[in-house]
């Protein structure tokens, strides 16, 4: 084989140490980014908490845009993940500093729940009923099938293991471990605290025909029951306030209370634009070590070198952050104004690419930067995400101002006479804002707001079905 030497002319992205650390320290989320100053500040000396924020050296801000360029050209994909950069490191789990909340297994807690007052022999009877329900919570086959299958199984006679059935149907929540929908609504009911009116013609009616119920005919359902119909009202109303999926209950909520990293309010009749100093900590040198080391000399204080240097890159990526959040913040504000003044209706379209030529960045930085941030207003408080708006197709609205204006034409609609999706969309043409039918369908789907057929039937909410 002959050999050749041949040269080749390309690109290649070289990541420095520094660019990983501006890279990862933009994109975390509040949580995240505290914990990551924790740990900078256990690890390295030299970095120490300023007590009081104060704004940015010029010089910090002028070293942050000179590498602002380089990583605006990055993916989007999460490149901060590699080795010794990732939020779980080989050495450590970040994450296992974290408070440790319940078990996210919803049965567990039913069965740590019950504990209390079974043994074991009959928890583990219960965790059989429980193994063989659906999300919803309904026996996912026949109750003597089941029954006849825990008997053997566990070597108790069949009314024993009904009983832990009947404890779980009666327990928290109620209705678990049910047959059917009636059994489960006949739980509830029967599990409510103290004298709850209407509660015993809501018994009659569960015990009736439930499709007599779904149909929201209160004329025939008091001639059925031989009841005033004020009273059969009253009996809907307490029966469409149980849960038919008790299931649903267990599900584990996100009870983490959202920080923003962004405030704006307006004052002296303009907007303004601030950083949360509770989520943007302010992060310096200990000057003392820093001199220290610039008058050493010798090999002794190469590591306190490098740690100077790695303290030197995380305040920087730090500046980097806390510029890019405000400048994309301040921009979002300025192009959402008449949003936060005066709601849905008045989002403005908005795109990423936008927001970057604003401010001079590539738009997977304003990716980056809008993902878990949020930012709280006079309206409320919302993830940098939500103010970015589609622009209907040939149109200078966004769709989400469509929405919110289907949403309010529906809530003002005559109980008696609801509007059809090609009143709807004939109604917005005469605000200039032209759709067809179908789009204002999909609006409304994504409204979870039912047609008009269904919203006719005296304006109620329809009682849910078990399945789904």
């Amino acid at each position: 084989m002959k050999t050749t030497l041949a040269t080749q002319l390309g690109q290649q992205l070289h990541l420095t140490p520094a660019l990983l650390q501006s890279i990862r320290l933009l994109q975390l989320n509040g949580l995240q980014l505290e914990q990551e100053i924790r740990q900078a500040l256990e690890n390295n000396p030299l970095l120490e908490l300023e007590e009081e924020a104060a704004a940015p050296a010029d010089t910090a801000a002028a070293d942050a845009q000179v590498e602002t360029a380089a990583f605006d050209e990055l993916p989007e994909s999460s490149m901060w993940d590699v080795a010794g950069a990732s939020w779980n490191d080989a050495d450590e789990d970040r994450t296992a500093r974290l408070a440790m909340g319940e078990s996210s297994d919803p049965h567990l807690r039913i069965l740590q729940a019950l504990s209390l007052d079974l043994d074991e022999g009959d928890l583990a009877i219960a965790a059989f009923w429980l193994e063989h329900c659906d999300d919803a919570g309904y026996l996912q086959a026949p109750q003597p099938q089941l029954a006849l299958l825990a008997s053997a199984r566990f070597d108790r006679d069949g009314a024993h293991v009904e009983s832990i059935r009947q404890r779980l149907l009666q327990g928290e929540p109620a209705g678990m471990a049910a047959r059917d929908l009636r059994e489960c609504l006949q739980a509830q009911l029967a599990a409510l605290p103290g004298a709850v009116p209407a509660r015993h013609l809501a018994a009659r009616l569960l015990a009736g025909d439930l499709q007599l119920l779904a149909s929201h005919d209160y004329a025939a359902i008091a001639r059925h029951l031989d009841a005033e119909q004020a009273d059969v009202h009253e009996a809907v109303r307490l029966v469409l306030s149980l849960q038919p999926r008790p299931g649903d209950t267990l599900q584990a909520q996100d009870d983490s209370a959202v920080i923003p990293e962004v405030v704006a309010w307006r004052a002296d009749g303009q907007w303004r634009v601030a950083l949360n100093p509770a989520t943007a900590p302010r992060i310096t040198l200990n000057p003392a070590y820093e001199r220290a080391l610039a008058a050493s000399e010798g090999t002794a204080a190469q590591p306190m070198r490098e740690m100077l240097q790695e303290a030197r890159w995380f305040t920087r990526g730090l500046s980097m952050r806390y510029d890019t959040l405000l400048r994309t913040a301040r921009v979002i504000v300025e192009r959402q104004a008449a949003f936060l003044a005066e709601g849905e209706e008045a989002m403005a379209p908005l795109t990423l690419k936008e927001v970057a030529d604003a401010i001079g960045m590539h738009e997977s930085t304003v990716s980056r930067i809008t993902s878990g941030k949020f930012m709280q207003t006079p309206r409320g408080t919302f993830e940098l995400k939500h103010f970015f708006a589609v622009r209907l197709e040939g149109a200078s609205i966004s769709g989400q101002a469509v929405k919110a204006m289907v949403r309010r034409l529906i809530e003002s609609e005559p109980p008696a006479r609801p509007l059809a999706d090609e009143a709807i969309a004939l109604l917005l043409s005469r605000q200039g804002v032209n759709i067809a039918r179908r789009t204002v369908a999909k609006y409304r789907e994504q409204l979870d707001i039912a047609p008009a057929r269904e919203r006719k039937r005296h304006n109620a909410r329809p009682l849910l079905a078990r399945a789904g």
